[in-house]
């Protein structure tokens, strides 16, 4: 695996064989490239937490006025249910 300053890169392969240790290492704060023939194809990294919000830091998105074509597009939905499935 490569430790360089910055962001590791593994491919496919070394990332099957070490995939504990590459969770361990995101779950700490690292991000790794995961490469698919020497081209990146996706990266690993640690999860954003989830915190709870003070209303005063949401509060501004409710001040903000009403989207005036709201009842245009609802209005154009289609409530009859159907089969997503259903081959036509």
């Amino acid at each position: 695996m490569c430790y360089s300053g910055r962001m590791a890169e593994v491919g496919l392969r070394e990332m099957r064989q070490n995939a504990s240790d590459l969770v361990r290492r995101a779950e700490a704060g690292e991000q790794v490239t995961i490469t698919v023939a020497g081209r990146p194809a996706a990266v690993l990294g640690p999860v954003t937490p989830r915190s709870w919000r003070r209303w005063e830091d949401l509060a501004d998105l409710f001040r903000e006025g009403v989207d005036e074509e709201w009842q245009a597009d609802v209005d154009r939905l289609d409530d009859a249910p159907s089969d997503p499935w259903e081959r036509g």
